[in-house]
């Protein structure tokens, strides 16, 4: 089976722990996901099936959307509530003030991802050296934060909605409007509600994923393909076979029909269906082949 299912990923449990139950539940082994959620976090998990694990980078560069709760006035060794608290404060804040510094984070902003992270350094997991007690500098990242939009405040606790960027750290988000505010902030609840064009109300429950159900809630490779846009182009047989076998067309006559820096689904007749190509630097090459 090839394929990508919406998983809606259960609180307390990390996303390779979602991977090894839907591989025992359906005795499948090639399964990857995209785009980790932390234990604490619940929601939108899209889950690579067979040949469709060749899409995970794609998919993972997608908007994201999560459905934040923000505990002000603490501050933990984690950014999150299942860390050691460091510091408490007293919350004395307008909810306008508030508001005021929540909406400055919205746009091109610069952040430094938390040490309880998987990034490497030096060849070392963040989270790793963090239990350790080491501390290092890491580089501000660039990320964009499209929207926020405050759901709920009273007041130490904050819940909103927040679209952004591949990349964004959550966790940090709330630990910056905490500093923003002089109080301190940790992120209380996670929940990933869209991640590109999947949202939580297409997902399923993990435990109620089985071996017979399973291919009822499986997109396949096309159908994924098609809701990211790409457009549908049949080749002759001829570039069926250049294609196939890595070969660059350079052609002027053939690429008329593609643009440049764009990716195509490329089909031989009407409904073999080859891969994903690309014209770049005045050649197509095919990017991916199914």
């Amino acid at each position: 089976m090839n394929g990508v299912i919406i998983v809606d990923k259960p609180v307390g449990i990390s996303s390779f722990d979602v991977i090894r139950r839907i591989k025992k539940a359906t005795n499948i082994k090639k399964i990857g996901h995209t785009g980790t959620l932390d234990p604490l976090a619940s929601g939108v998990l899209p889950i690579c099936i067979g040949k469709a694990t060749k899409l995970s980078n794609y998919l993972m560069s997608e908007k994201k959307t999560y459905r934040a709760e923000l505990k002000l006035g603490v501050v933990t060794d984690t950014y999150d509530r299942e860390g050691k608290i460091l510091s408490e404060n007293t919350i004395e804040l307008s909810k306008e003030k508030v508001t005021e510094a929540i909406m400055s984070f919205v746009g091109e902003i610069k952040q430094i991802p938390p040490m309880y992270s998987a990034l490497k350094i030096n060849g070392k997991r963040l989270y790793e050296l963090a239990r350790q007690g080491i501390e290092v500098e890491r580089e501000k990242r660039d990320i964009t934060i499209y929207n926020i939009d405050i759901i709920n405040m009273d007041l130490p606790y904050i819940i909103f909605d927040v679209q952004c960027s591949k990349g964004t750290y959550i966790r940090s988000l709330c630990y910056d409007i905490g500093e923003k505010l002089n109080v301190g902030g940790c992120m209380w609840n996670l929940r990933r509600i869209s991640s590109g064009h999947f949202n939580i109300e297409e997902s399923i429950e993990l435990d109620k994923i089985t071996k017979e159900n399973f291919s009822e809630y499986t997109c396949s490779i096309e159908e994924i393909l098609s809701l990211e846009g790409y457009e549908k182009v049949i080749v002759n047989e001829k570039m069926k076979t250049l294609l196939a076998n890595g070969v660059k067309i350079k052609n002027e006559f053939l690429l008329k029909q593609f643009e440049e820096n764009k990716r195509y689904m490329i089909y031989y007749n009407e409904n073999e269906f080859l891969g994903l190509a690309i014209r770049e630097n005045e050649e197509l090459k095919m990017e991916i082949q199914f």
